[in-house]
Formats: C-alpha cells, sequence, structure tokens
C-alpha cells in the first residue's frame, strides 16, 4: 500500500493546530508564542533543506560525504545543548563538554547497529545511516541537555552540602555524587517514559513513518525496538561520560568546587 500524498495545502490546514497553541499562549500571558513561531519556522526551513541535502548525499553514495553530514548533525546538536543551559560552561567546555560524547557515542552505536544489526549494502548507506544518527542523536540531545542543566543548577544550589563533603575528605567525585545520581536519573526519564508508553500511549515514530509508508507492522516494530534500544544505550553511555566531564569541570585537581567556571545566559528565543 503506496503512502497518501500531502501536498502544501494540507501543511497549512496542519499548521492551524501551531497557531492555536500561539494564541492559547498570547491569551494566557505564558511569553511563549514567539518561541513557537520562531521553532516552527525553523523547522519548516530545516526541514525543506534538509530534502535537498538528503537527496545530493543519497547521490554521491560516499562513506566521507555521509560521515561530513553526521559531523554537521552532531555540531548542530551540540550547540543546542549549549544554548539551553542556564548556566554555561566558560570557554570550549560549554561546547565540548556534552556534544564530543554525544557525537563519539551516537557514531559508535551507530556503526554497530549498521554492521551487526542491520546490515544494509553498503554498510553506510545513507538512507539507514542518517535517519538513524538524527535518532540518537535527537535523543541524546534531549537527555544530555537537562542532565548537564540539571547538575549546574544543583552545584550552585547545593555548594555548601558539596564543600561540607569536601571537607570531611571526600573527593571530589564523591562530594558531587548525589547531584550527578539527580542528573543522570534526569537525563534517562524521557527514554525510560518512552519505552514504557510504546505501543500502549503511543505508537513511536520509526514505527509511525514505516506502517504510513506501507510496511509490514511486524517488521516496523522489530525497527522500533532495535533503534529504541539503540538510543537507550547511546543516552546511557553519553549522559555517564558527560556528567563525569562536568564534574571534572566543576572541580580543580584540589578537589575544589569552581563555580566560576559557570556563566549565567538566556534560553534562546
Amino acid at each position: 500500500m503506496a503512502s497518501i500524498y500531502i501536498d502544501n495545502w494540507h501543511i497549512v490546514l496542519a499548521a492551524l493546530a501551531i497557531f492555536i497553541t500561539g494564541a492559547l499562549s498570547l491569551l494566557m500571558q505564558l511569553g511563549l508564542a514567539k518561541s513557537i513561531f520562531i521553532a516552527a519556522t525553523r523547522m519548516i526551513v530545516q526541514l525543506a533543506l534538509v530534502t535537498l541535502v538528503l537527496a545530493w548525499v543519497f547521490e554521491q553514495d560516499s562513506v566521507w560525504v555521509v560521515l561530513m553530514l553526521l559531523l554537521l548533525m552532531g555540531g548542530f546538536a551540540t550547540y543546542e545543548i549549549r544554548a539551553r543551559q542556564k548556566l554555561a560552561f566558560t570557554g570550549l567546555w560549554s561546547l565540548g563538554l556534552g556534544g564530543i560524547p554525544m557525537v563519539g557515542v551516537g557514531i559508535m552505536v551507530l556503526t554497530f547497529t549498521l554492521t551487526t544489526v542491520i546490515g544494509p549494502e553498503p554498510w553506510y548507506a545513507p538512507r539507514y545511516a542518517i535517519p538513524l544518527f538524527g535518532m540518537l542523536l535527537g535523543n541524546s540531545l534531549t537527555a544530555v541537555a537537562l542532565a548537564l542543566d540539571q547538575i549546574t543548577r544543583g552545584a550552585k544550589q547545593r555548594q555548601g552540602e558539596v564543600n561540607d563533603r569536601l571537607a570531611l575528605g571526600m573527593s571530589r567525585t564523591e562530594a558531587m555524587l548525589p547531584i550527578v545520581r539527580d542528573a543522570m536519573a534526569t537525563g534517562l526519564l524521557p527514554i525510560i517514559n518512552s519505552m514504557a508508553a510504546a505501543g500502549v500511549v503511543s505508537i513511536p515514530g520509526m514505527m509511525t513513518g514505516q506502517i504510513l509508508a506501507g510496511a509490514d507492522p511486524a517488521n516496523a516494530v522489530r525497527y522500533q525496538i532495535m533503534i529504541t534500544f539503540a538510543i537507550a544505550g547511546t543516552t546511557g553511555i553519553t549522559l555517564l561520560l558527560a556528567t563525569w566531564l562536568a564534574v571534572m569541570r566543576l572541580t580543580d585537581n584540589r578537589h575544589r568546587l569552581r563555580l566560576d567556571r559557570l556563566r549565567s545566559q538566556k534560553y534562546p528565543a
């Protein structure tokens, strides 16, 4: 069964939901109407550009072109992590601390999934590699942004507790452990909720897309389980590395809390 074609007029009709949400924000004075419309506009422009880029990448069928695009996607995801922090790290740490683990782990999990689980020919086939990496990045981005925001806020709000633990002779990792646990729990909550609700409350994205495209529901379910496990693994490992790096940056070699390495910033519009 072929998928049903949607033209631009149908997109305009679907956009009514966004206008209603924006109107509610204005009515209730939430101050989010501008952010809603900017985000919606960005989404449209970005997806339109992605269409052109993907068409070109599929024609090239080159591992280096695919890698270049994956790194570009990782760069944008890294920027988004930094932008979502109320308390950001100073210097290049604000970019590398969350971005390097996320992109590195994401590429490793993607490579494993492509070469051992799916097995496309060639193994780096763009139609598999790019969408899968996008899903890994998207979920990891949310988790890391939440965890880093939690750990920086926690360090500032509980600095007295951390300093007391350091004064008692604990190492910096031991002193920060309660905050790290809270941060990792916060970061893992979205994927845990997603797995718990899959198939009962909601039909996940990959499964929905394949079913709408006319794929066999049983095979769509297997793909969804596969990518969910990959997302959970990527998220967990990335969170562990990112929170550990955050602790190293929030403290120094003399086991002192260094809140001077943080700076306040506004959330993007």
